[in-house]
């Protein structure tokens, strides 16, 4: 295959598939919009590297991989801390019908989450992905990731009801 043809298929697939790449990392990193764009970019350049084998396969499957592999691994390196999320926020909002207070109350609730915890809550249901395509994109068994989801669940109802009280103590 010519490298003009291996370009354009990859721009075609770019173009289809960057925004909801971008809307996973986003959730992933609880709204840190730089972080986002690296996971992006680290993602869609492995599937560039690779796109003579994958684009048959299915390149989306992949790249989300990557990218779930990518923020997972950037968790784990020494002495990385997480991006503090302040009420003043530049990022694009996640949705057009979102609260701008509700989405901020979500991406601090996503960011006391286990990194393992958080993937699975947003391929689950940011992405509304089944858990069998989860399992395969995380490396993990189905029941692994419907106990890490029922973990996060509990864990994020947890956090979010018990942030209304943490506000109104704090302004008394």
């Amino acid at each position: 295959m010519r490298g003009g043809d291996r370009e354009a298929e990859f721009r075609e697939y770019l173009l289809a598939d960057r925004t909801r790449l971008m809307r996973t990392a986003l959730l992933l990193t609880a709204g840190d919009v730089h972080t986002a764009e690296d996971l992006v970019q680290t993602a869609c350049t492995r599937v560039y590297v690779h796109w003579h084998r994958i684009k048959h396969e299915g390149a989306g499957p992949y790249a989300h991989r990557i990218l779930v592999n990518a923020f997972l691994d950037e968790r784990r390196r020494a002495g990385r801390h997480p991006e503090v999320v302040t009420a003043e926020t530049l990022e694009p909002r996640l949705t057009d019908e979102a609260d701008p207070v509700d989405t901020l109350a979500v991406r601090r609730a996503l960011l006391d989450l286990a990194p393992r915890q958080r993937a699975v809550l947003v391929l689950r249901y940011f992405q509304d992905l089944d858990v069998a395509t989860c399992a395969r994109i995380l490396q993990c068994t189905e029941g692994t990731v419907k106990s890490q989801t029922a973990k996060a669940l509990k864990r994020l109802k947890d956090l979010m009801t018990d942030e209304p009280s943490d506000q109104a103590t704090g302004s008394s």
